[in-house]
């Protein structure tokens, strides 16, 4: 598939195709087809959906890409997220599902107009949470003060005796090397509720 020449790496099963022919056919306007789009692309937050799209109502940015029987336009916002993304029907005895996969909705992007807090979220989400999790902890950005990161911690990571060498020595120094107009990171973190620390 293909969009003015740029791939589209979003893949409509089979079943699946068949099953949204079969809602479009049942509907009263000629010509509609599907638009793909996620609601907070990039966040925890991000839902990935398909809608009816009567003529005309897609967005100026949109891409379209034609199917077997019908066409979809997708949102040009979260077409970077779509990457990789698989739709199917699932048939099952009260008739059956359609599933939307898209691995990468809840990835931030960076780019050239990347904030600080862009990169820093997108380093935590993608580098720093994964190995935290093996711990049972995680850390969120706050806010950007001053160009300090202002993190808060969570699960085994609240209340961990080791917490300010994980900030300076593993936080602090890989989100520093990787963005280089970042100041340092601060904890705000209440450690003094240690029910689930890890250590």
């Amino acid at each position: 598939m293909t969009v003015d020449d740029k791939d589209v790496n979003i893949k409509f099963t089979q079943k699946a195709e068949e099953y949204l022919r079969d809602l479009l056919m049942r509907q009263q306007v000629k010509n509609i087809a599907i638009r793909v789009f996620i609601t907070q692309p990039g966040t925890p937050q991000a839902e990935t959906c398909l809608a009816y799209c009567r003529p005309g109502e897609e967005n100026a940015n949109d891409s379209k890409f034609d199917l077997q029987y019908f066409s979809v336009w997708i949102d040009h916002e979260s077409e970077d997220f779509l990457e990789d993304a698989v739709v199917d029907f699932s048939e099952d005895r009260m008739g059956g599902q359609l599933t939307i996969k898209a691995p990468n909705a809840k990835l931030p992007q960076l780019g050239e107009k990347s904030t600080i807090a862009d990169k820093v979220n997108y380093y935590l989400t993608t580098e720093i949470n994964p190995g935290l999790a093996a711990h049972g902890g995680m850390v969120r950005l706050i806010e950007i003060d001053d160009d300090f990161a202002v993190l808060q911690f969570g699960g085994g990571c609240q209340g961990c005796g080791m917490v300010d060498m994980t900030l300076k020595e593993g936080i602090e120094k890989s989100l520093k090397e990787r963005i280089p107009e970042l100041k340092g990171v601060k904890d705000i973190t209440d450690h003094s509720f240690k029910d689930n620390a890890y250590m």
